[in-house]
C-alpha cells in the first residue's frame, strides 16, 4: 500500500514537494497544505466533532466538523469530499470557499507542531451522520453564536484552527456562517 502523503509548501504556499502524513507532524513540522470544513445544517446550526483520543494531534479535543490534507494531485473539494465520506460517513449537498488563505502554526500538548496553509469552506449534507469511530469520538449540532462564545471563555477546549477560524469567519463582510437558526431569523 502506498504511503498516504500530503503536499510540502515552501514560505509563498508553492507545492515543493511531499511527506508521509504519518510522519509529518512533529516538534518542527515543514509547511504544508491542509484545509477545515464546517457543516451546516438546515436551521444553522453547526457541527462541530470531538477528536478521537487515537488521533496523534489534538486527540480528544473539539473542533470543526472535519479537517484534512490534500494528497498530491487531488483537487481540495475531491480531498473534502473524501474526508467527509472517511470521517463522518456523508457525501456533502454543497461546498463553497470561506477563508481561502487562512494559514497557522499551533503546538499540541505534547509538542506537536500543526504548521498549515489550511483553506477554510463550508459545506451542507442531506445524509445522516456516520462517524468514523478512529476520527471522531462525539459530534454536536450547536448554534454559532454558543460555540463563539464557548471557544472565547475556553479556546483550551478546542483546536486552536477552530478558535481563530471562527474569528476571521464572524470578520467576513458577508458571513457565510449564520448567526441564529434559521426558524429565528424568519421571526
Amino acid at each position: 500500500m502506498s504511503p498516504d502523503l500530503v503536499v510540502l509548501l515552501d514560505p509563498d504556499g508553492r507545492a515543493v514537494g511531499s511527506h508521509d502524513r504519518a510522519t509529518v507532524h512533529h516538534a518542527s513540522t515543514p509547511l504544508h497544505l491542509g484545509f477545515s470544513c464546517y457543516l451546516l445544517a438546515p436551521d444553522g446550526r453547526m457541527l462541530v466533532t470531538r477528536r478521537a483520543l487515537t488521533k496523534r494531534t489534538w486527540p480528544g479535543v473539539w473542533t470543526n466538523a472535519f479537517c484534512g490534507h490534500p494528497r498530491p494531485g487531488e483537487s481540495e473539494t475531491a480531498a473534502i469530499r473524501r474526508h467527509a465520506q472517511h470521517e463522518l460517513g456523508i457525501d456533502l449537498a454543497t461546498l463553497d470557499p470561506a477563508l481561502p488563505d487562512f494559514r497557522y502554526t499551533a503546538t499540541d500538548a505534547a509538542g506537536v507542531v500543526e504548521n498549515e496553509i489550511c483553506p477554510v469552506w463550508i459545506a451542507t449534507t442531506l445524509d445522516p451522520l456516520d462517524p468514523n469511530p478512529h476520527e471522531v469520538m462525539d459530534a454536536r449540532w450547536v448554534e454559532r453564536t454558543a460555540l463563539e462564545e464557548a471557544a472565547r471563555v475556553a479556546p483550551w477546549a478546542f483546536s486552536p484552527w477552530m478558535v481563530e477560524q471562527l474569528v476571521q469567519l464572524a470578520a467576513l463582510p458577508t458571513t457565510p456562517l449564520p448567526r441564529e437558526p434559521a426558524t429565528a431569523r424568519a421571526s
